[in-house]
């Protein structure tokens, strides 16, 4: 079975896991003393209580807001996320992992399985128990492959557990408890959704802390953190359009919303990291090339500030990120004009045989054309263009400054002083550049330089979870097929009934297997008169269980029967009794390929995308069943029809 890290592992991730898990805890005392001292005050009418209380709540809700704070300085801890190798990156975002409170299901499973199912709870105590360790181990993913397969392996189980225990109609009395990864509140629902949702949030949160952990000064290191990040939007994304009215801020449309943009943005950083990397710097059109993937930098940057600095989400967002998105929006704009800069005065002019080609990339590298002479001339003059090089590092020192000005505003930023090393590295690189242009003898004013196209050779993409890569087993299988032993049908009680073999048979048609169906009952015959009905399912024969029985398992049981006859067990779906519904179910299953759809959906390994909906959180899409369901049934050959008469 799966296992989580050892929570007791003190790694320096870990460590921040503890801290925040009693944070949360201590949240969630403060808010229940703050709902006890509310009540209080609406409730008392004596003036002295009310001093009191008021004084009370003061105290309370300052303690709340130290111990957010704590937590703001705790989401802030990028460099423990950061790789360790020598090189300069700069820091990205990652999320730390909602927490959830220990789960006993223990009791309320094996009350389901005895009322609902009929079977005795206690023996399922095993599987019970499986699933309790699989959550447990959920809780501490490791920050790799394991820890992404762990989450998406709970999660798929979920789909079985829905189906098997939470019937539409009534709840489990079982509460999920999950904590918010931005605020530290505690929220907890009945619903089933709200654990699935919490799950996919952590896989993105997990995907964010495997990117920021890769080494980006590598090329591998760059593409896995790349991949990292996409992912990370595909699973913030993925929430956002199957999963509304989430009862925690960090689940908020507005929330996924930032979080995608965030990942998004971080995707682009690398691609520019990557441009550095892999093109030779001292060419002029690989040098625009890198201004406008810079420009692009900056303008996903500015959204994600934009969408940080909206009223209902700059609340919760630490003000450290929405700093450190600022600040980096400012900085890329700042090396946009750098390397345009760098373009115009360290490269030779064009040939003619390469004037055409680097007129046609600068004619769209300007979001507005230059003042001065036409580009033709501009790139044949070495004096033009170092006057247009000029004007772009003096925009680009501005917005280096400007940089370091906002980093300074933050103490939590002021702490990392990687992100001061780049900045200051890069100030200073733009200032001696521009010593080394400026000439004593310049008498014309340095013009405003227009800013740079953005433009990026490789989009991001958003890449949402493939929840097939990882198969699992319904740890509840023994309970029977799915398609019949579900928490949404209701069954009559089982009958055991006897059955003689008479001259012509038994006088019934089977149909379908797993679990096989009587499809019809000849009037006067054995099966009606031992009390078989049309739309029985066989569950057992001679107390051998047939739930998940092949055809012609069954029907070898059968024939296999001597003078004494045989024992069959029944039982009849609530609201199939009536004959019509039986031939719909029964040319449901037999349409398609000579194989039962029943098979389809028994497939016990069948990796089916969750159907789950509730009052309070909601699919808002109803997913559909993943294609790529692992299907075990053999299609059994067809006899008229897939009916065979006994």
């Amino acid at each position: 079975s799966q296992q989580g890290c050892d929570p007791f592992a003190q790694t320096q991730r870990s460590k921040l896991q503890h801290r925040r898990a009693r944070i949360n805890q201590q949240i969630n005392k403060e808010m229940r003393m703050r709902a006890g001292a509310e009540n209080l005050f609406r409730a008392t009418s004596n003036h002295k209580v009310k001093e009191t209380v008021a004084l009370e709540l003061s105290y309370v809700n300052s303690n709340l807001q130290l111990l957010k704070e704590e937590l703001e300085e705790l989401n802030s801890s990028m460099d423990v996320y950061q790789n360790d190798s020598e090189s300069i990156s700069v820091p990205m975002i990652p999320l730390g992992l909602k927490e959830t409170k220990e789960l006993d299901l223990l009791v309320p499973l094996k009350d389901f399985i005895s009322e609902h199912y009929g079977e005795e709870g206690v023996l399922f105590e095993k599987e019970i128990k499986e699933f309790m360790e699989l959550r447990q181990a959920m809780r501490t993913p490791s920050r790799n492959e394991a820890g992404l397969e762990l989450l998406m392996e709970y999660y798929n189980q979920l789909y079985f557990l829905d189906s098997r225990f939470f019937p539409p109609t009534k709840t489990l009395g079982i509460f999920f408890h999950w904590y918010d990864s931005l605020t530290g509140v505690p929220s907890l629902q009945r619903a089933l959704a709200f654990e699935k949702g919490s799950v996919l949030f952590n896989l993105g949160a997990l995907h964010t802390q495997i990117g920021a952990r890769q080494d980006r000064a590598s090329l591998p290191g760059l593409n896995q953190a790349i991949d990292a990040f996409q992912k990370a939007a595909g699973a913030f994304n993925y929430l956002k359009e199957n999963f509304s009215n989430a009862p925690s801020l960090d689940m908020s449309a507005a929330s996924l919303t930032m979080l995608v943009r965030l990942m998004v943005a971080q995707v682009q950083e690398c691609v520019f990291e990557k441009m550095t990397l892999l093109r030779a710097q001292n060419d002029f059109l690989a040098r625009l090339q890198l201004a406008q993937e810079a420009a692009r930098v900056e303008d996903v940057y500015s959204l994600v500030h934009q969408t940080m600095s909206q009223p209902h989400v700059k609340d919760y967002v630490p003000f450290s990120w929405t700093t450190m998105v600022h600040v980096k929006s400012e900085h890329f704009k700042a090396l946009s004009h750098y390397f345009a800069a760098i373009a115009l005065c360290d490269c030779p002019a064009p040939s003619d045989a390469e004037l055409l080609e680097q007129e046609k990339a600068f004619l769209q590298f300007h979001v507005t054309m230059p003042e001065g002479p036409s580009l033709r001339v501009l790139l044949q003059d070495p004096e033009e263009r170092r006057k247009l090089g000029k004007a772009h590092l003096k925009k680009a020192i501005m917005k280096h400054e400007e940089a370091m000005r906002i980093h300074g505003l933050c103490k939590i930023l002021r702490k990392m002083d990687i992100l001061q090393e780049v900045l200051s590295f890069a100030h200073k690189r733009s200032l001696s550049k521009y010593s080394e242009i400026d000439h004593e003898e310049d008498f014309f004013e340095t013009g405003e330089a227009p800013d740079i196209h953005p433009k990026t050779h490789q989009k991001p993409e958003i890449k949402s979870p493939n929840f097939s890569q990882v198969k699992v087993t319904d740890l509840f299988h023994r309970l029977g097929p799915l398609s019949v032993f579900s928490a949404k049908n209701k069954w009559y009680p089982a009958r055991r009934v006897h059955l003689m073999r008479g001259e012509n048979g038994f006088g019934f048609t089977l149909r379908g297997d797993s679990p096989v169906l009587i499809a019809g009952v000849i009037p006067g015959g054995c099966a009606a008169e031992a009390g078989l009905k049309e739309g029985d399912y066989i569950i057992s024969v001679n107390g051998k269980d047939c739930k998940w029985s092949k055809h012609a398992e069954v029907v070898q049981l059968l024939k296999s029967t001597g003078k004494e006859g045989v024992d069959i067990g029944v039982i009849t779906l609530q609201g199939s009794e009536c004959p019509k519904a039986v031939d719909r179910k029964a040319a449901a299953m037999s349409s398609g390929s000579g194989m039962p759809k029943s098979n389809k959906e028994n497939s016990r390994k069948s990796l089916m995308n969750s159907k789950s909906a509730s009052t309070l959180l909601v699919w808002s899409k109803r997913s559909k069943r993943s294609k790529k369901s692992t299907y075990s049934g053999v299609p059994f050959t067809t006899v008229g029809d897939n009916e065979a008469m006994y």
